[in-house]
């Protein structure tokens, strides 16, 4: 008999017992599914459920369950028929309510459900759905920090009271401020550097007037990119994640110096999905021109000093181009907003906004000064352009402005207040795009990829049959070899698959086909790890010690090797987690969990079955370890 720590005999079966009840959800299988979500930003309660239910119930459209998931109302249905069914039915009842979308539902029992138990994600590949690489126009972000820089000079230039004459872009990456007097020369530049976080500003003696000049630098330049790329990764999780769109499990990475790639797992509404994603929009509040006339500026095609001339929306004037007349002092733009809503007003469908302190004092300032006064709002989408430059048809970012409401500051308010004038729908994807945040550049669809369920299916059979094979020849090979041990091994590697099982259920990392192959490899390397303790045991036998003596010095001599070429093989995988992307960080993250329950499973959880079935013995005359022994 040896002795053996109890508390790990615990461990191995409190683990194990906690990796099958995680594990439980993935044997379960998928059901069809619609997810609804409202058309505005509340989730979905009691009230809202029961009148779906009412509506497929008087449409005798039958379901199998119904429930409320992350503020959506997820509809489970027996056949695909069904669904359709269903889907028909809520659109002739409740027209414009509800955003619906196509899915797939776990069919894990209700109990689990409310425990929070739920089975692995699967990644594009195994599920199906929609796969998008966008290409950002890291160029026109640094533009548009000039243009940033451009209106604060001024603004600060104002308030410093310093005469100028031109604030413009002098290249691609510097700014030029010229001045009436030479006099104001260090003055203005110790209030700009002041303004703009100390950043380089040189004199220019080169000329005849007085000038600045703002050069970015390099580390400026690479900054701003990086800021574009994250920003508009931002933007997009922000988007997806809203209850308009209704895209459950998005996956959003960078790729390269200027790409992000987006995985859209289950999606099948894609026109809808990637033209709210493309969107870079923006909004403006400038005061109305009151003192000149709009349409005489469009007749000269420029418009008087200190104003700028729009165009009213088409949509708003029946198809006419009704010319605008606003300020080109800016009240707050979509950057100030910390929330935005769409709903009814006494107006009509309207969008409710929430400045921050920043701009809400300025709305406060503005609305003071300037009650019975027009206030107009301007919605800016970055677009590209088909353009011909030598002979070359090329693509070029433009700026779309249109004013979408133009009405009359009736009272004082500053950081809540209502955009009315808008149809419905344009009211719920104005919210959402102010909401989301804009983009901080423009971008463009290099690569688009739709892979259907089917396709997806097909995989998971595929990968399945590899793996279960693969397993199948593993056993067989450890029956053979090392008998009774053998079957120890195999014991131990399932237990080792559903450990795997279970921390890609709980962390919910999505399983992707190159997963599969790093599950294929953790069960290989996990009876590699069998091998070697069964190998030092075998070699103790031979050199004469008892069964007892020789399990203990097999796993305390194999326990160094062990560790040495898993950890090893870790750092391998954390390396390709950390740098790779897509199909590479979907292996590596199989990988990384295989490896941590192959040591524990191999190490311990054997060990504790090799105890339990020989160590409580008095004396043990023989091993059925194969090799004659």
């Amino acid at each position: 008999m040896t002795q053996f720590p109890r508390w790990k005999f615990w461990v191995v079966i409190t683990a194990t017992l906690a990796a099958i009840v995680f594990a439980l959800p993935n044997f379960f299988g998928e059901d069809p599914a619609l997810q609804l979500a409202r058309q505005g930003y509340d989730g979905f309660d009691e009230s809202g459920q029961a009148a779906v239910e009412a509506v497929l119930k008087e449409q005798d459209a039958s379901y199998s369950d119904a429930y409320v998931e992350k503020g959506r109302l997820l509809l489970r249905f027996d056949t695909v028929a069904e669904r359709a069914l269903a889907r028909a039915a809520i659109e002739a009842k409740m027209p414009d309510q509800y955003v619906m979308a196509l899915a797939n539902a776990p069919h894990t029992p209700t109990f689990m459900r409310n425990l929070g138990l739920r089975p692995m994600s699967l990644g594009l590949d195994l599920r199906g759905g929609l796969y998008l690489l966008y290409q950002v126009d890291v160029d026109g972000a640094v533009t548009q920090l000039l243009n940033q820089l451009e209106q604060d000079f001024r603004k600060t230039l104002r308030d410093e009271r310093i005469p100028y004459v031109t604030v413009e872009p002098d290249g691609e990456a510097s700014l030029r401020a010229t001045l009436r007097e030479a006099a104001d020369l260090d003055s203005a530049r110790t209030a700009l550097m002041a303004a703009n976080g100390g950043m380089s500003i040189e004199i220019d003696s080169g000329v005849d007037r007085p000038q600045l000049v703002l050069k970015l630098t390099e580390q400026q330049i690479k900054e701003r990119r990086d800021y574009a790329i994250e920003q508009n990764i931002t933007t997009l999780r922000n988007r997806l994640n809203s209850p308009e769109l209704a895209v459950s499990e998005p996956i959003v990475q960078r790729q390269g110096v200027d790409r992000i790639a987006v995985q859209l797992p289950g999606v099948q509404n894609s026109a809808e999905v990637i033209r709210i994603l493309g969107k870079t929009a923006s909004l403006e509040f400038r005061l109305a021109d009151e003192a000149n006339n709009a349409y005489e500026a469009a007749e000269r095609g420029r418009a008087p000093l200190g104003s700028k001339l729009y165009y009213m929306d088409p949509q708003r004037t029946g198809g006419e181009r009704r010319p605008v007349l606003l300020k080109r002092e800016i009240i707050a733009t979509g950057n100030r907003l910390t929330d935005a809503t769409s709903g009814p007003s006494e107006d009509g469908p309207a969008v409710f906004v929430r400045l921050d302190s920043r701009g809400a004092a300025e709305m406060l300032k503005t609305t003071q000064a300037n009650v019975g006064r027009g206030m107009g709002v301007v919605f800016i989408e970055r677009i590209s352009r088909t353009v011909e430059r030598d002979g070359q048809t090329v693509k070029v970012p433009v700026n779309e402005e249109k004013v979408i409401s133009l009405a009359t500051i009736r009272g004082v308010f500053s950081n809540s207040f209502q955009i009315s004038g808008l149809q419905p729908a344009e009211a719920r994807e104005l919210a959402l795009l102010l909401r989301a945040g804009s983009l901080a550049a423009p971008q463009e669809i290099i690569e688009e990829r739709t892979i259907g369920p089917s396709l997806g299916q097909d995989n998971i059979n595929k990968g399945l049959a590899a793996m279960v094979w693969g397993t199948i020849a593993v056993f067989v090979f450890m029956l053979f070899y090392y008998r009774g041990f053998g079957m120890i091994a195999n014991v131990v590697l399932c237990a080792n698959i559903i450990f795997m099982m279970a921390l890609l259920s709980l962390l919910q990392a999505a399983l992707t086909l190159p997963g599969i192959a790093g599950a294929v490899l953790t069960v290989g390397m996990a009876v590699d790890a069998n091998i070697l303790i069964y190998e030092r045991i075998r070699e103790e036998l031979r050199l004469g010690n008892s069964p007892l003596n020789a399990i203990e010095l097999g796993f305390d001599k194999a326990f160094s090797a062990i560790a040495d070429a898993n950890i090893t093989t870790l750092i391998a995988g954390v390396v390709l987690w950390v740098f790779g992307t897509g199909a590479i960080k979907g292996f590596a993250v199989v990988l990384c969990l295989g490896i941590a329950t192959s040591l524990f499973t191999a190490i311990l959880g054997s060990r504790v079955v090799i105890h339990f079935l020989y160590g409580r013995r008095r004396q043990v005359e023989r091993l059925s370890i194969g090799g004659g022994l």
